[in-house]
C-alpha cells in the first residue's frame, strides 16, 4: 500500500477503537481485537485498502452509536456501503429464529451482488468468530457451527477460497462433533508419523525425474484436512484407513505448457489409473479453480493423487475470488474466476425475484452451494456447467428463463429424450420449445437447480393468481347481477371501504380471494352494496344468485373437477366453493352432494358453456371375457374414436371373466356415448358402465 493508504487504515483503527471504547468480547478482551483480526485475515489475502478499512469498521454501525453518515464523512461512500452491507439485520422483528437467520442471509447475499467484497469481510468475520467459539455455551456453539458448515464454508468454496473453506470446515467440525474431531486428529497424527518416510522418498523421486526432464517445479506432499476425511468416510461408507490410503502431491510450475509436460513426465514415472484423469485447466470448475488431476499406481501398492498447476492457479485455488484484487495491475489474469462469480451472483438475483420468502430463498441457494459439476455442450458447441443430477429442464432454464418456460422436448446427442433425463458429461443438449406451452408442476419433482425451481414456482404462483382473479371477477359479477347491479357501477370508494375492512391491498387481491374460495361472492356483493344509497334496495337473496356460472373448461387450477364423480360436459353439475382451491365441480348425482347440501352458503349454481374446450377424464368399468388380447382390442377401439387412455387396471374376477377399469379423456357426453356404443359392439365385452363413486 502507498503511505496515504497506510495512513487511512491507521485512521480507521483509531476511529474503530474510539467507537468500541469500553466494549468487551465474551472472552474478556477489548472488542477492537475482533475487527483488527478480521482486517489481518483480509490483509493476508492482499485485499484492497477499502476492504481492510471496512473490516476494521464492520461492526461500528451495528454495535455502536456511530452513524453511517460519520463513516461516509471520514472514509467515503465506498467504505460506508461495504460496512453497511456487512452489518446484520437487527431492526426487523421476525416470528422465528429460522426466519430471522434466513432474512439476514438474504440481505447478505443481495449486498454481495452489489459488491463481492461484502462477503469476503463476512467470511473473515465468521472465521475469527469460529476461532474464538470456545467461550460460547455448547448449544449456541453447535448452532453457529452448523450454520458455518451449511452456508459459509460452501460460499467460500463457491468463491474458490480453499484456505478459508478448509479452516471453516475443520473449526465447524470441531465445534459440532468435538469427540469425533479428537479421535480423527489422533489417528491422523499416527498415520502421518508412519508414512513420513515413504512420502519423502516419492517426493524425491518425482523431483529428480522432473529435474532430468528440465521442468522447473516445486513438489509438495499434500495433507488431507480433517473434515474432508470425515465427510468422505460418511458419504462413501469407508473406514479411516481406506480414506487415508492415498498419498497426495501438489506440483506447482511456471506455465500452462509446463503443466502438460509435467503430466507426461509423471505418467512415464508411474502408471496412471484409467478414468481418473481430470483436466480442470481446459474446463475450469464453476468457482474458477484450475488444475490437472491424475491418480497413479505407486510402487508401494497405494494410489498417488497428483495435482499439477501454475503459480497463478495455485494462488487462485487458495484465495479464489480474493486473488482478483492481488492482480488488479495485471488485469485479466484471474478474469475467469471473477466472471464466473459475477454470473453466479446475477443468478442469485433471479432466484431472489422468484422466491416467495427468505426461507425459500435460503433453501434454493443451499441447493446451489454446490454439488459436483457436469459439463455439457449447447448445439453451438458452448460449454455449460450444470450441477450433478441436473436434468434437461435445468439446462433449459440455465440457457434462459423463456427457454425453460416454453420447453416441450429435448434432443440429447441428437436423440429425443424425456425432459427428466439426467445429463452426463460431454453430451450435446438441444432444447425444443413451442409457443403457448407453460411450466409443468410435475417438473418440481425432478429439477435440481435453484434457478429452475424458483422460476417454476414463481410462474405457477402467478398463474394461479391470474386464474383466480379472472374467476373471482366472474363470480362477483354473477353475485351483483342477482341484485340487478352491474359491476361497472360500483365506485372505487365502495371498493376501498371493503378492501380496508378485509385488510387487502387491491381489487385484484379481493377478486383472487373470491376465485380461490376464501371469500363468498354473495357476501362480498352484499358488503359492497351496503352504502347509504343502496342499503334500502338490498333484498335478501338466495346465496347462489339467479344466473348460473358458466364453465368453459379453460379456467385452469381454480376450477377443478371432483375425482369422486368425474363430471363431463353435458352432465348436470353443481359447484362447491372450497377454501384455497376455488370451485370444485360435482355431478348432481354424486353421492357426496347430499353431504355438502348441509352447507348451502358454499354451493354455487353452475352450467357448462355451449362450446366447452378441452378433454375431461371419465371412468369406465368393463366386464370382459378372459381371453388373450382382450385388453389390446378394447384399447384399440377407444383410441379409434380419438380418446386418450390415461390409466387402466385389469383384475381377474374368475377364470372366465376379467374386470377392466379405464380412465378415458373425452370432450363431452356425446363423445362418451360413441365410445360406449363402439365398446358394446365388441363380442368379448359383456357389460359396461360409467363409474360414479
Amino acid at each position: 500500500m502507498s503511505p496515504e493508504e497506510v495512513a487511512d487504515v491507521y485512521r480507521a483503527y483509531l476511529f474503530g477503537a474510539e467507537a468500541h471504547e469500553g466494549q468487551k468480547r465474551k472472552s474478556g478482551e477489548a472488542y477492537i481485537f475482533h475487527p483488527l483480526t478480521v482486517a489481518r485475515i483480509l490483509a493476508e489475502l492482499r485485499m484492497d485498502p477499502p476492504t481492510i478499512i471496512a473490516a476494521i469498521l464492520h461492526d461500528v454501525i451495528e454495535d455502536t452509536p456511530t452513524a453511517k453518515e460519520q463513516v461516509i464523512t471520514s472514509f467515503g461512500e465506498e467504505v460506508a456501503e461495504l460496512v453497511d452491507g456487512v452489518s446484520k439485520l437487527t431492526h426487523i422483528e421476525f416470528d422465528t429464529k429460522a426466519e430471522a437467520q434466513a432474512e439476514n442471509f438474504r440481505k447478505m447475499m443481495l449486498a454481495m451482488v452489489n459488491d463481492i467484497r461484502v462477503i469476503l469481510v463476512k467470511l473473515a468475520d465468521r472465521l475469527h468468530n469460529m476461532r474464538t467459539l470456545g467461550v460460547m455455551r455448547p448449544e449456541k456453539r453447535r448452532r453457529i457451527a452448523r450454520e458455518t458448515l451449511e452456508i459459509y464454508a460452501p460460499i467460500a468454496n463457491r468463491l474458490g477460497m480453499h484456505g478459508i473453506r478448509m479452516e471453516l470446515e475443520d473449526l465447524g467440525f470441531l465445534a459440532s462433533n468435538p469427540l469425533r474431531y479428537r479421535v480423527l486428529t489422533d489417528a491422523m497424527k499416527k498415520v502421518r508419523g508412519n508414512r513420513r518416510e515413504i512420502v519423502g522418498k516419492m517426493e524425491e523421486t518425482m523431483k529428480e525425474r522432473l529435474k532430468q526432464e528440465g521442468l522447473p517445479s516445486s513438489v509438495v506432499g499434500r495433507e488431507k484436512h480433517i473434515y474432508s476425511t470425515y465427510r468422505k468416510m460418511r458419504e462413501k461408507k469407508l473406514s479411516f484407513h481406506e480414506v487415508m490410503d492415498v498419498f497426495a502431491f501438489r506440483i506447482v510450475v511456471d506455465s500452462v505448457d509446463t503443466c502438460y509436460r509435467v503430466l507426461g513426465a509423471v505418467h512415464n514415472l508411474y502408471t496412471p489409473v484409467p478414468g481418473r484423469f481430470k483436466d480442470y485447466i481446459a474446463i475450469p470448475k464453476v468457482n474458477g479453480y484450475q488444475s490437472l488431476h491424475t491418480v497413479l499406481f505407486s510402487p508401494y501398492s497405494v494410489p498417488i493423487e497428483v495435482q499439477i498447476r501454475t503459480d497463478d492457479m495455485d494462488t487462485v485455488a487458495e484465495a479464489g475470488i480474493a486473488a482478483h484484487w492481488q492482480y488488479k495491475s495485471k488485469e485479466s489474469r484471474n478474469s475467469t474466476a471473477h466472471q464466473r462469480t459475477r454470473q453466479w451472483l446475477s443468478g442469485l438475483l433471479d432466484i431472489q425475484q422468484h422466491a416467495g420468502n427468505s426461507i425459500e430463498f435460503l433453501e434454493n441457494v443451499k441447493i446451489d452451494l454446490f454439488p459436483d459439476e457436469v459439463y455439457v455442450f449447447t448445439p453451438n458447441g458452448e460449454i455449460r456447467e450444470m450441477p450433478r443430477g441436473a436434468t434437461a429442464v435445468d439446462f433449459a432454464y440455465a440457457v434462459h428463463t423463456d427457454v425453460g418456460n416454453h420447453c416441450v422436448a429435448v434432443k440429447i446427442d441428437r436423440r429425443l429424450m424425456p425432459l427428466r433425463t439426467e445429463l452426463i458429461n460431454g453430451q450435446t443438449v438441444e432444447i425444443i420449445t413451442a409457443k403457448g406451452t407453460r411450466p409443468n408442476p410435475a417438473w418440481l419433482d425432478f429439477v435440481v437447480t435453484a434457478k429452475a425451481r424458483a422460476t417454476i414456482r414463481h410462474y405457477l404462483k402467478n398463474l394461479q393468481y391470474d386464474e383466480a382473479v379472472t374467476l373471482g371477477q366472474r363470480l362477483l359479477e354473477k353475485a351483483l347481477r342477482s341484485y340487478d347491479v352491474d359491476m361497472q357501477s360500483i365506485t372505487k370508494k365502495q371498493f376501498n371501504v371493503l378492501l380496508k375492512d378485509y385488510g387487502l391491498e387491491s381489487i385484484s387481491d379481493l377478486l383472487s380471494e373470491i376465485g380461490l374460495g376464501n371469500r363468498i361472492p354473495a357476501l362480498v356483493a352484499r358488503s359492497l352494496l351496503q352504502s347509504k344509497t343502496k342499503k334500502a334496495e338490498i333484498v335478501e337473496q338466495d346465496v347462489g344468485g339467479q344466473h348460473p356460472l358458466v364453465i368453459k373448461g379453460t379456467e385452469g387450477a381454480v376450477v377443478s373437477l371432483a375425482k369422486c364423480c368425474r363430471p363431463i360436459p353435458g352432465d348436470p353439475v353443481v359447484g362447491f366453493v372450497t377454501s384455497g382451491r376455488g370451485i370444485v365441480i360435482h355431478s348432481e348425482t354424486c353421492s357426496n352432494v347430499a353431504e355438502y347440501r348441509k352447507l348451502p352458503e358454499k354451493w354455487i349454481d353452475v352450467q357448462w358453456d355451449d362450446n366447452v374446450e378441452g378433454e375431461f377424464p371419465v371412468e369406465l368399468r368393463l366386464l370382459v371375457q378372459n381371453q388373450r388380447g382382450v385388453l389390446a382390442t378394447v384399447a384399440a377401439a377407444i383410441s379409434e374414436l380419438s380418446a386418450n387412455i390415461e390409466h387402466v387396471i385389469m383384475e381377474e374376477r374368475d377364470g372366465l371373466h376379467s374386470s377392466l377399469s379405464f380412465i378415458v379423456a373425452v370432450t363431452g357426453r356425446k363423445h362418451l356415448a360413441r365410445i360406449i356404443m363402439r365398446l358394446r359392439s365388441i363380442d368379448l365385452v359383456e357389460r359396461i358402465h360409467r363409474m360414479h363413486h
